[in-house]
């Protein structure tokens, strides 16, 4: 049970804290309601670039990492499709260095010519070596604009074409930070040793003055895929080990009733070495040398995902073929009760393993309280275990459509 309490400040900034007297830590955690479906379509990957900007210091702190360090803390981010999340986990006597470091940029960090430069210059080597010098790097720029035609996600957090990073303005980057990164448009959890009436004090001391926005973030009519109604396929040539296939099909939001339901198919498809498909398809058919299902379970409409690469001497045909077979049997022949229950006790397993670090704590109640679901938080397990195997096939009949498939082919050779 994560007990927490939630204040809001004056400005808009949404309080959480999260009361654990069993660890010495304390970890500061702030969602900010940006992600790459809110950019431009000509200015794409800036809600990633922002995640670089924002550790580049401000006039205060012009060097924001070695302040952390000090403090006996470290820090990472990252940024999704949805949000840009930041935390910073430390002892816990240090909790108030950390509220005004991050008070400190909400307010404006350095934005000026030279610190974009260099910042440009490390998203554009990410760029290199994430998504085109690796092997498959670039399946999420292949693979999204194949399955969305229209939504915002056809593009993936790095951009849809690095040049747009390269060529930002500083004009660009300041109107992108006075939009998203203001107190209204921000989740602050606080986990661990701290009181939480101490923890909203402290808030309203460093926050409590910084100006909400004059507009609400994202308040821009956001665009609706329109239903696929043909299979679509694309196949490239790449420098790569094994051939792949990746096989996506539209899902619902993360908060959709259904959601759970499609969760579990993906489960029941590839969690551990006993599920379907790993069973069928690697162990006894030997078609691929491994093979995964997942959801990218995002908060507008997203995607189940089939990736596996393909044993030599398997061709795609046959490897798509055996994959379809296997989608359809879930969608049609009876389930039986302890295939679903032994999926559900393994989701509340890792869910409450999760649950005893205070950074994944403080990272899921931002997250819930985002999404205008905290009580997850608790509720999740519960929640997972009403899905019934009626559910479980309906889901898979609706998914498993197939003018509802996008296939990606990655066939060995050179580009």
């Amino acid at each position: 049970m994560i007990d927490y309490q939630k204040h809001k400040l004056s400005n808009g900034l949404t309080l959480i804290v999260n009361e654990d007297r069993g660890t010495p830590l304390v970890t500061v955690n702030t969602l900010y309601g940006v992600g790459a479906r809110d950019e431009d379509p000509s200015r794409t990957g800036f809600a990633h670039l922002f995640e670089h900007l924002m550790f580049g210091g401000t006039e205060r702190v012009p060097n924001f990492d070695a302040v952390v360090t000090e403090a006996g803390g470290e820090s990472n981010a990252f940024t999704n499709n949805d949000i840009t999340n930041y935390y910073i986990t430390l002892p816990a006597r240090n909790l108030e260095s950390v509220l005004w470091l991050e008070s400190d940029r909400m307010r404006g960090i350095d934005l000026s010519q030279r610190a974009l430069e260099v910042q440009q210059s490390v998203v554009t080597e990410e760029y290199h070596y994430r998504y085109v010098n690796r092997p498959y790097g670039d399946e999420w720029m292949l693979l999204r604009p194949l399955c969305y035609k229209v939504h915002p996600y056809r593009w993936c957090t790095i951009g849809s074409d690095i040049r747009h990073v390269q060529e930002a303005t500083l004009e660009d980057v300041r109107t992108f930070f006075a939009r998203y990164y203001r107190p209204d448009n921000a989740i602050l959890s606080v986990c661990g040793n701290v009181r939480a009436d101490e923890v909203f004090r402290l808030a309203e001391k460093w926050y409590g003055d910084i100006e909400s926005g004059k507009r609400k973030a994202g308040s821009g009519k956001r665009l609706v895929e329109p239903e696929q109604r043909e299979a679509r396929e694309l196949r490239v040539e790449r420098d790569v080990p094994a051939n792949a296939i990746y096989m996506a099909y539209p899902m619902c939001s993360r908060v959709d009733d259904d959601f759970r339901a499609v969760d579990l198919v993906s489960d029941i498809l590839s969690n551990g070495n006993s599920s379907r498909l790993i069973n069928a398809l690697v162990k006894e058919r030997q078609l691929f040398t491994s093979i995964d299902a997942y959801v990218t379970g995002e908060a507008d409409p997203g995607l189940l995902v089939v990736s596996g690469h393909l044993t030599d001497g398997t061709d795609f045909a046959t490897a798509r073929a055996a994959v379809e077979d296997q989608l359809r049997r879930l969608a049609e022949d009876p389930l039986e009760q302890r295939e679903l229950e032994k999926v559900v006790n393994r989701f509340e397993n890792t869910f409450f393993v999760n649950g005893y670090k205070t950074a994944d704590r403080a990272v899921l109640l931002c997250l819930d309280e985002w999404l205008g679901h905290i009580e997850w938080a608790n509720d999740e397990p519960a929640l997972y275990r009403t899905v019934t195997v009626d559910d479980i096939r309906r889901v898979a009949a609706e998914l498993f459509r197939p003018e509802h498939q996008s296939v990606l082919l990655y066939a060995k050779g050179q580009d």
